[in-house]
């Protein structure tokens, strides 16, 4: 497989090219130093893998050159580089097309492990990373979005509450629905505590904006 480096620090571009060139199926074809060259890089070789360092300055980021190389290039995965186990860096270059997160005090395994995997299709994060990316996804699995007043309201409920906004009496939604006339007034103080309403226009107004009304 074909892989190119991008981190500005010479020795590291250096040391990774030796340790991934002396794998037989694996070969740097280029190294880069910033962003922008890492983007010319990939247009030139079009690498299967790209190591990625986040933070490259002066030149463009990590950070940024991954979502544009991901959007022009999809044939190439990106497995980021960094110093950082920071759960904000991991989503940020997950949701903008990295495939693999590599701590880089990683031992040397560990990164060949992540390429191979990556290479073959695969996601490679870091174990600690992954801890904090499962927890995450846990927390946000528990909140249960906030959930609408209609749901609340019983069949009968949902019968009485267009007719109430029709403009139709107590009395006259009792007999056509056959049913007290307490009933109804029963139920409508419900519907009206249920959706936190203080007037009949204010559920006029509410069942016009849910689409209640057939008129």
């Amino acid at each position: 497989m074909k892989i190119v480096i991008a981190d500005d620090h010479a020795v590291v571009r250096s040391g990774f090219s030796m340790i991934l060139n002396y794998q037989e199926d694996m070969e740097v074809v280029a190294t880069a130093a910033d962003g922008l060259e890492a983007y010319a890089m990939v247009a030139k070789h079009r690498p299967d893998v790209l190591l990625m360092d986040l933070s490259m300055p002066p030149g463009e980021s990590g950070l940024i050159a991954t979502g544009k190389i991901s959007a022009d290039y999809p044939g190439t995965k990106i497995i980021v580089l960094t110093m950082y186990d920071d759960e904000d860096y991991l989503f940020h270059v997950l949701k903008n097309g990295a495939s693999g997160y590599v701590l880089k005090n990683a031992p040397d395994d560990e990164l060949i492990s992540a390429i191979r995997m990556v290479y073959a299709g695969g996601t490679y994060i870091h174990p600690q990373m992954a801890t904090s990316l499962v927890r995450e996804f846990i927390k946000k699995d528990s909140e249960s979005p906030e959930q609408d007043p209609l749901s609340s309201l019983s069949q009968r409920e949902l019968e009485i509450l267009p007719l109430i906004a029709k403009g139709y009496g107590n009395k006259e939604i009792a007999e056509m629905l056959y049913v007290s006339v307490k009933t109804v007034e029963a139920h409508k103080a419900k519907i009206m505590e249920k959706l936190n309403l203080k007037s009949r226009p204010q559920l006029v107004e509410y069942a016009l904006k849910k689409k209640l009304l057939d008129f």
